[in-house]
């Protein structure tokens, strides 16, 4: 039989992980470049999937962005004057 012939690894050996990624999760801290991230001014903002395959990276957004706010400064129109007191001017007099 073939398997017989072959070298079978311990199970102490199989279990063990190197030194090097053994990792003390007591000593983890949740969190921590969150408060240096904020402090730098940085906003986070998870776009859609569909949103993000348009844009190739974080400046293409700020671009786009820009141009969207800039056209919108462009475009306004005045705003109309409310019909609010006119109505209830109206509505006193029904009284």
């Amino acid at each position: 039989m073939k398997g017989r012939n072959m070298k079978s690894r311990s199970r102490r050996e199989t279990d063990a992980i190197r030194p090097e990624y053994d990792f003390d999760y007591s000593k983890a801290v949740r969190g921590k470049y969150f408060h240096r991230l904020m402090k730098g001014g940085s906003n986070i903002v998870v776009l859609d999937p569909d949103v993000a395959q348009r844009f190739r990276s974080s400046a293409a957004v700020n671009e786009a962005l820009r141009k969207l706010l800039k056209t919108s400064r462009t475009t306004r129109r005045p705003a109309a004057r409310s019909q609010g007191r006119e109505r209830n001017k109206v509505l006193k007099v029904r009284r």
